[in-house]
């Protein structure tokens, strides 16, 4: 598989997808016509698949719970330094499991995880303390990048913008949905992961089938009220880690058996 972050340096070729969505607002409402508008779509029993994941998540024992972003961060440190921490060990996450990025972060802290630090530390050293995440090398070559911009145009913190954050090398923009929501506390858009690409195209949760993450977003975030947003990553994510895996996907133990569309029954 390729590293995502490459394909958006080489050429941004994920950008380039035109992707059209129906208007949710009747045409004709400038005319001061009174048809009557028809409802926003949304998918069949997404309450209910909601619902029961939330159940079949209630005991937070997934590795995304005990290793994710969240909590591979000093949450002693400066804030800013947070902040950069979290927006390190998104960078390290990608193509990458929790558990490996949870150990990496464990070694980058010891050394003492800042900006200046890892400004001052050699290439060699920086990739032998984040050994074995995927793509090591191309994310050595991304944090020095990134961290001496950090340096030079953040004052040492970290944008608080997604379009800010995906002009960083190495940034896509799952990780920077999530930057926005762990390091400003804030929502900015649904991070779509892997995890949620799959499990939204099975529960039918895009009115037609969607290729990439991205495409994956910009449909959900069209019809699922934004209250919800927040939430549907970790909640995915660890549904995905567990019960609705890539290949042989634990259908007999998951409670949306009876009405997921992709369930085998």
């Amino acid at each position: 598989s390729q590293d995502p972050s490459c394909t958006q340096r080489h050429g941004r070729r994920r950008k380039n997808i035109s992707i059209g969505y129906e208007s949710r607002h009747g045409e004709g409402a400038e005319q001061g016509l009174s048809e009557p508008q028809s409802p926003p779509w949304e998918p069949r029993d997404w309450r209910l698949h909601l619902e029961r994941i939330r159940e079949m998540r209630r005991s937070r024992d997934a590795p995304v719970d005990q290793m994710g972003v969240d909590k591979c961060y000093d949450t002693s440190a400066a804030p800013e330094v947070m902040r950069y921490q979290v927006l390190l060990a998104l960078m390290l996450s990608s193509q990458t499991k929790d558990q490996v990025t949870s150990g990496a972060m464990q070694r980058l802290r010891e050394s003492g995880l800042t900006v200046d630090s890892i400004l001052q530390m050699d290439d060699a050293t920086l990739g032998h303390l984040i050994y074995p995440v995927g793509f090591w090398r191309n994310k050595v070559k991304y944090i020095k990048q990134t961290t001496a911009i950090l340096k030079q145009k953040y004052g040492g913190d970290i944008p608080r913008t997604v379009e800010e954050l995906v002009q960083l090398p190495g940034v896509g923009p799952k990780m920077a949905h999530l930057a926005m929501n762990i390091a400003w506390d804030s929502v900015s858009g649904i991070a779509v992961d892997t995890h949620v690409h799959r499990i939204t195209n099975r529960l039918k949760w895009v009115k037609q089938q969607t290729r990439y993450p991205e495409e994956t977003r910009v449909a959900l975030e069209d019809w699922l009220p934004r209250d919800l947003w927040r939430e549907l990553n970790w909640l995915l994510v660890g549904f995905g880690q567990q019960t609705c895996l890539p290949v042989n996907p634990r259908c007999s133990e998951c409670l949306n058996q009876d009405i997921c569309p992709a369930a085998k029954r």
